[in-house]
């Protein structure tokens, strides 16, 4: 059976028990890690955590968006949202699928 993401419930209320993705800005390249069971189960906390992880990257550098299997290719919801939210202060690039079914995203701020 296909659990992609039109199959989930995006509307869902985002656990504020969830660790935040990252509690300072990133002067270096580095990698957020959206993979994790709390994240397959809401699109919305990732498309959040996408979004402050990018906020969190000095400029000059990138951050990977490892993001869930479960939503599927990042193009169908991430680069939409990153567009939206940034314009064109950032640009980002598909790295590769993960061998675990995750998707890398590289955004360069």
């Amino acid at each position: 059976m296909d659990t992609t993401s039109d199959d989930r419930d995006h509307d869902v209320e985002l656990d504020r028990d969830v660790e935040p993705i990252t509690d300072r800005v990133h002067d270096n390249s580095w990698s957020a890690n959206l993979e994790k069971p709390h994240h397959a189960e809401s699109r919305d906390l990732v498309l959040e955590q996408a979004e402050t992880a990018v906020e969190h990257t000095a400029g000059g550098n990138h951050v990977n968006l490892v993001t869930h299997g479960d939503h599927g290719h990042p193009e169908t919801y991430l680069y939409e949202e990153l567009e939206e939210t940034f314009g064109g202060d950032i640009s980002w690039e598909y790295v590769e699928q993960c061998g675990c079914g995750g998707h890398v995203t590289r955004v360069y701020v």
